[in-house]
């Protein structure tokens, strides 16, 4: 799986961009990073196309919106940089920023560039590319790593206007609808059933903070003694409910069916413990809504797979990966749809 994901290739065709007009635009506006002699594009990735940059004073990453029709709000890029470079100064490991350019003209479309974190991403969700006695710490600093960010102070780290305070779920609920609805390829039912049911359940927002949106183990970064050095992929970040960003990356646990005994086996937590040491890191407080927060997570993710299978059939896609990953949506869905029967 890592070499399928892991490192870079040749820039698909309909990915590529003139080298000469980014270089006119950096000699003005990024000089200290010299002329850029060669790109790249890395594996991985659904959404925003991400390139290796060459140059002649070291290696950087540019990540930009891809090319062709797209759905609104949807490859935020600017957002990306914006939240990255609020946080470079926090306990939050996230990689340096240099540059936004907004002007389509340059590359085609808006991109950024920020440092290259040079490390291992581990691609499988258990980790199975470690041996299993790292395991435990891989997932503690992915525990640790989501909990400095939902404790940093947004008004400190001037984030307080990068979305809208309260209401956070039945804002997602109708955004992932629409995106849903927009890219509809086939009917599912059960996707139909959790857009139904999901905005009558709803729990009351405890808490506010910043959150990342699709925080997983392979949009981390680990060193060689595998500390979290860069957390990526902030497109989906805005303020939000943390419980519900935090329950996101928790659906490992009910997506292989892990039992504690199972967790144990594999040399990671189990879904309690992960969740416990959380709670123990944030100090806050989970009452009864953590099957709401699954659910909702699952119906998220079904509407992520099938905005990607749409963009499939626009030809945005910019993964050769995404035709299968997007009909996972109907997996996800039903999954939902079946725990959420269990509570009606």
């Amino acid at each position: 799986m890592s070499d399928q994901f892991s490192g870079v290739k040749d820039v698909s065709e309909h990915l590529k961009f003139d080298l000469t007009h980014l270089n006119t635009y950096l000699e003005e506006n990024l000089a200290s990073i010299g002329r850029v002699l060669d790109y790249k594009q890395f594996k991985g990735g659904q959404s925003n196309p991400t390139y290796l940059l060459e140059a002649e004073k070291g290696k950087f990453v540019l990540r930009r919106k891809p090319p062709g029709s797209l759905l609104k709000s949807a490859h935020a890029v600017d957002r990306e940089y914006r939240v990255l470079t609020s946080l470079m100064d926090t306990d939050v490991p996230t990689p340096k920023t240099f540059l936004l350019c907004e002007d389509d003209k340059v590359i085609g479309t808006q991109f950024y560039i920020m440092e290259f974190s040079e490390g291992v991403i581990y691609w499988d969700p258990l980790a199975s590319e470690a041996e299993k006695d790292k395991r435990k710490k891989i997932f503690d600093e992915m525990n640790k790593g989501i909990a400095l960010l939902h404790l940093q102070d947004i008004n400190k780290i001037g984030l307080n206007d990068f979305g809208k305070e309260g209401n956070y779920i039945e804002r997602q609920i109708s955004r992932w609808t629409r995106q849903y609805i927009d890219s509809e390829t086939e009917k599912i039912d059960s996707m139909h059933r959790l857009i139904e049911w999901l905005p009558k359940k709803i729990p009351d927002q405890k808490y506010t903070s910043i959150v990342h949106g699709d925080y997983r183990l392979d949009n981390i970064v680990f060193d060689g003694s595998n500390n979290s050095i860069a957390i990526l992929d902030w497109e989906l970040s805005t303020i939000g409910d943390p419980l519900a960003d935090f329950a996101y990356h928790c659906l490992l646990w009910h997506i292989g069916d892990i039992s504690v005994s199972a967790a144990s086996e594999i040399g990671i937590f189990s879904e309690k413990e992960y969740l416990e040491n959380y709670l123990r890191r944030t100090n806050f407080k989970l009452e009864n809504d953590w099957n709401f927060y699954i659910i909702f997570s699952l119906f998220k993710v079904a509407g992520i797979c099938q905005g990607i299978l749409g963009r499939v059939r626009d030809g945005t896609a910019s993964s050769d990966f995404a035709i299968q990953m997007g009909k996972r949506a109907k997996m996800f869905a039903d999954l939902g749809w079946e725990k959420a029967k269990k509570i009606l």
